[in-house]
């Protein structure tokens, strides 16, 4: 039975949770427009500094972990990928070229032949 009011005590404070992040990325907008007078670089190392203490609070909500684990999850199902060869790779890039070029061809003759009908046609 606790652990169902622990979860109804987490999914409350998710709320708040959220809100505080929702905070501190407007104090990084405004802080940001604030200190427009600033040196660029320490902007850009206030902000990442509040990107990284928004993001470590998301994570900690349910749908931040819900998210991570989404992420732990991709990462081995990217190792599982047989990536092609360079050689294989650069044959399906040719093959590709090659349609294109033909059907950009076809295309061509195509409207060619129809304009010729129509201004025919038109007089």
């Amino acid at each position: 039975m606790s652990g169902k009011s622990e979860v109804v005590a987490a999914s409350r404070l998710d709320g708040l949770k959220w809100a505080v992040v929702a905070v501190v990325v407007a104090v990084g907008v405004c802080g940001n427009y604030y200190f427009s007078a600033e040196p660029l670089l320490y902007r850009v190392v206030g902000l990442l500094v509040l990107a990284l203490g928004a993001g470590f609070l998301a994570l900690q909500t349910a749908k931040g972990g819900a998210f991570w684990g989404l992420v732990k999850e991709a990462k081995v199902e990217i190792r599982k990928v047989v990536w092609p060869t360079r050689r294989e790779t650069v044959q399906t890039t040719l093959v590709v070229v090659a349609v294109v070029l033909i059907m950009g061809f076809i295309l061509w003759a195509l409207d060619s032949l129809l304009g010729w009908m129509i201004s025919s046609l038109i007089g």
